[in-house]
C-alpha cells in the first residue's frame, strides 16, 4: 500500500491554459470531476466534462489519487478512475489612480 501511495504522485499531469501562469491572485478550485474508465483505461464511461472559466485562463490537473489506485487494484484494472481538477485565479481589479 505504501508503494501505491508513493506511485500516485508520479501519475499527475498539469496543463496551464491561457495566461494562468502570468496572472496574479489567489488560486481556487473552479471545478472538479472524476473520469471513469473500463478495461485498463481503454473504454471511457461517459465523458466527464469539467467547467472552465469564461476567460479560459486555468490550470487543469489530472491525477491518480490513492482512492483511484485502490479502485484499480480491487477490480484488477477493469475499472479505473482519475481525478480532474480545474484551478483558476481570482482576478484583481486595479484601483484607478487619482
Amino acid at each position: 500500500m505504501l508503494s501505491a501511495a508513493i506511485l500516485t504522485s508520479c501519475m499527475t499531469t498539469k496543463t496551464q491554459v491561457g495566461t494562468f501562469k502570468e496572472q496574479t491572485g489567489k488560486e481556487y478550485t473552479y471545478d472538479k470531476v472524476k473520469q471513469v474508465w473500463l478495461f485498463w483505461g481503454i473504454l471511457p464511461v461517459g465523458r466527464s466534462s469539467a467547467n472552465t472559466p469564461a476567460s479560459g485562463n486555468c490550470e487543469i490537473t489530472t491525477k491518480l489519487k490513492f482512492v483511484d489506485m485502490l479502485i484499480f487494484t480491487c477490480t484488477g484494472g477493469i475499472v479505473s478512475t482519475y481525478s480532474v481538477r480545474v484551478k483558476a485565479k481570482e482576478e484583481t481589479i486595479a484601483e484607478p489612480a487619482n
